[in-house]
């Protein structure tokens, strides 16, 4: 079975020690949850779209350890990609604490925000978000153009960057020389959401963030596609945060939350429609 072990061996990287350093004093207490191996930690946080409407994210406390993949299960329209967004630096929450591998996002700009996102987030974003005009290998490889830490990282594998972008879309069954020279709009979806899983997770990324990623996948290439997942971040110790709607893939994580049940907003606007 392809998840055979997956567990086992991201619980064997949860011990690892982020190595990125936080220099300045004001940035202490975010260093010691980062050495204590907390990636995510979230609290009071609440975000709208407007100062005048209710939050759609209103969370009053989620954590996430390295290593751990967990599930962020709940329908559509539930604020699920709001929180990614919250969590990439996308999106900034009117208040609260977003603390994201020792950094608070709320306290940094947003060109720092887009340099950390870079260097230490991938995403697989629910639209894909590929460039037209770039081959699937090109596509791939494009978190390394921006980010210098990711390009050391492919190179510490022993591999050049177009060789890292090959080797992941080999795995997704897309490792051919037609393939990789295609341009992404004469793929199927189904080949465009690999390609995006594919540049998500090179360069390894200490936190790997996925929008509904295996939406348009059929049961074979889901299979496939999430046994790379969990094999890249157990490889790299990374961690992951996996919004979906689909229950059958609460067995396959470390844990699973129900949004509603951290999303005051989530829960709030559940029990009105009951009523």
């Amino acid at each position: 079975m392809l998840f055979a072990g997956a567990s086992a061996a991201r619980r064997a990287c949860a011990s690892l020690a982020i190595t990125e350093q936080q220099t300045s004093p004001s940035r202490a207490s975010e260093a010691a949850s980062a050495q204590a191996g907390v990636v995510v930690d979230l609290v009071d946080v609440r975000f709208s779209w407007s100062e005048s409407a209710n939050p759609i994210v209103a969370i009053d406390s989620l954590r996430v350890v390295r290593g751990e993949s967990l599930l962020v299960r709940g329908p559509s329209g539930s604020g699920k990609s709001t929180l990614l967004s919250l969590l990439a630096g996308v999106l900034q929450a009117q208040s609260g604490s977003v603390n994201v591998l020792g950094r608070e996002l709320s306290t940094i700009g947003g060109s720092a925000r887009d340099h950390f996102r870079a260097d230490h987030i991938g995403v697989i974003f629910q639209m894909f978000n590929l460039i037209p005009y770039l081959s699937v290998r090109e596509n791939v490889a494009l978190p390394c153009v921006f980010s210098a830490r990711r390009r050391e990282r492919c190179e510490q594998a022993g591999m050049s960057v177009a060789a890292a972008a090959a080797e992941l879309l080999d795995h997704l069954d897309m490792g051919g020389d037609d393939i990789l020279r295609r341009e992404v709009t004469k793929l199927s979806v189904g080949q465009q959401q690999r390609v995006a899983a594919a540049r998500s997770l090179i360069g390894s990324p200490e936190l790997v963030l996925a929008d509904e990623p295996t939406s348009s996948l059929d049961a074979d290439r889901r299979t496939a596609f999430l046994d790379l997942l969990f094999r890249e971040c157990a490889r790299a110790g990374a961690t992951l945060v996996f919004v979906s709607h689909d229950a059958t893939l609460e067995p396959l994580f470390d844990r699973c939350v129900e949004f509603r049940d951290v999303n005051r907003f989530a829960a709030s606007s559940r029990a009105a429609i009951g009523a």
